[in-house]
């Protein structure tokens, strides 16, 4: 029953961050994404080294 209610509210929320003004900081989003990409690079270390040890 309170489907309705729920999906008014998602309504209204997807569009508040489609309509939102906000100032977006791609200095801060470029160091994330970085950071990311490192731990990636990491992980990718870590299974080669298993791989290895288990063939």
């Amino acid at each position: 029953m309170g489907r309705g209610r729920a999906k008014a509210k998602q309504t209204k929320v997807a569009r508040e961050l489609k309509y939102s003004t906000r100032h977006t900081d791609f200095e801060a989003l470029q160091r994330e994404l970085s950071s990311q990409s490192d731990d990636a690079d990491d992980r990718h270390d870590d299974e080669d080294e298993y791989s290895d040890r288990y063939r």
